[in-house]
């Protein structure tokens, strides 16, 4: 089968292919685990992290990609209610223990066993993959495969992060960064609370006016300050400063949540402090979204079909993988990028 693969850790900005294109051995499905025919998958600032070493694959070479959309060719005694024929989805949780306390309360995203899909074991930039019958989520007929892929990661780990911000009726919230995530966050957060105010912080005037468009009440530079002070934020970017900007921005008590696997070394032009009293006095919170639940990939899909809500989506042939990396490395984002088969 086609497959592209990460067999070292680089530098984007001098390396312009870091997944290299092979033919691999289709997989064989394990006792428990189901065989995917691939259809599409969605392309991540998370590969950006496992190429250049800040989430690095526990094994090399992997196939990577944690957005997949395919259909179930083969079965092998999953538990799972599914059946060959049937369209999945798998996320970022590959696989947990299933037995520790993290577990056992629904909290598998902290398990220490938790395993990630196109990092620990091979994921949807191939023509195959197989996963746990466990990890794998019917799909609903209302999404297209290309419209599903962004759900799986960038929507559910946004409704997620919307969780823990404390959103609710009448805040106002920022989100700093408006790709994949943000803007799957700002339509659910427009279904959920729309009398609630949103405020976008993002360097690109052209994700300012996509913010905008669609019903942000107010869009800024990341160094910019909103017209009020606000209850909470998500912060989606893979930098400090937005992390440094943002606690400038809310109210005595307010949340700010980090929805980043890993951050980026802080810019060398930019080496602010946080400064205690500007900062983080008066009870303000800093939270960071450690992965996701597979209750939190199967909520956010029945919300999504339940709303209605369609991603805005740029797709890309599956032979041009390393450029949808390339794009999303040099921030040219509008909505979630998709791989096609």
């Amino acid at each position: 089968m086609k497959a592209w693969i990460i067999d070292k850790i680089c530098d984007l900005t001098s390396e312009n292919h870091p997944l290299k294109r092979v033919e691999l051995p289709k997989p064989e499905p394990k006792e428990g685990e189901l065989l995917i025919k691939v259809s599409t998958c969605g392309v991540c600032h998370t590969e950006i992290d496992e190429i250049e070493g800040r989430t690095p694959p526990s094994v090399y070479p992997v196939v990577p990609g944690h957005q997949v959309i395919g259909t179930v060719e083969q079965t092998r005694g999953t538990q799972a209610n599914i059946k060959p024929g049937e369209r999945v989805g798998i996320a970022w949780i590959y696989s947990a223990c299933g037995a520790c306390q993290f577990c056992l309360s629904g909290n598998e995203n902290l398990c220490e066993n938790f395993r990630a899909t196109g990092r620990d074991f091979n994921g949807g930039y191939a023509e195959y993959m197989v996963v746990p019958g466990l990890y794998a989520y019917p799909i609903p007929d209302f999404f297209t495969d290309a419209e599903a892929a962004p759900l799986l990661c960038a929507g559910a780990i946004g409704y997620r992060s919307l969780a823990l911000a404390g959103m609710g009726v009448g805040k106002r919230i920022g989100l700093t960064g408006f790709g994949a995530s943000a803007h799957l966050v700002l339509k659910l957060i427009r279904y959920q609370y729309p009398q609630s105010g949103i405020y976008v912080f993002a360097r690109s005037p052209q994700e300012r006016e996509f913010a905008l468009s669609l019903g942000a009440e107010w869009a800024g530079d990341t160094s910019d300050k909103p017209p009020f002070l606000l209850d909470c934020m998500i912060d989606t970017t893979p930098a400090w400063e937005p992390v440094v900007r943002a606690l400038e921005c809310l109210k005595p008590g307010g949340r700010l949540i980090i929805n980043a696997i890993r951050k980026e070394s802080i810019d060398k032009e930019y080496l602010l402090k946080i400064d205690y009293p500007r900062h983080l006095w008066m009870e303000k919170e800093i939270k960071s979204v450690a992965n996701v639940t597979s209750q939190d990939v199967k909520s956010f899909i029945r919300i999504a079909a339940e709303m209605q809500l369609k991603p805005e989506v740029e797709t890309y042939a599956f032979e041009n993988a390393n450029q949808a990396i390339i794009d999303i490395k040099q921030q040219k984002i509008k909505g979630a990028k998709v791989l096609v088969l």
